[in-house]
């Protein structure tokens, strides 16, 4: 039996000024959208969730409270790094340089349009 209170990661918020443009920037890093809804008047709630499943990002306005320009803490998967590092830079991102340490595998990060910082690496 599994007593566990929590059993996933269901998404994770990340603060963003314009949905919209978050939401279209991520749907050209292959995800999709699973949820876009007002909650409440002047709240939209976004997921998206990658191609493959998993956890969704969810797009949330930034405020006071929420402030965008944060290190996200995400950790996204890739088959190949090279062609990522050079995709979120064609999109206008901020990547920084590929790590190529010897005993992890290839990753990089970036920075999207409201300065969040994501990081990926090649799944193995």
């Amino acid at each position: 039996m599994n007593d566990a209170i929590f059993k996933e990661v269901r998404c994770v918020a990340v603060p963003v000024t314009d949905q919209d443009r978050s939401k279209r920037l991520f749907e050209r890093l292959g995800f999709a959208v699973s949820l876009d809804t007002g909650l409440q008047p002047g709240f939209r709630w976004i997921e998206m969730t990658p191609a493959d499943g998993g956890p969704a990002l969810a797009l949330v306005k930034s405020s006071d409270d929420l402030p965008t320009g944060i290190d996200t803490g995400i950790r996204l998967t890739t088959t190949d790094a090279r062609a990522a590092h050079t995709a979120v830079q064609d999109l206008g991102c901020d990547a920084g340089d590929l790590l190529d340490w010897e005993a992890a595998l290839l990753m990089l990060s970036f920075l999207d349009h409201d300065r969040n910082r994501c990081n990926a690496s090649e799944s193995e």
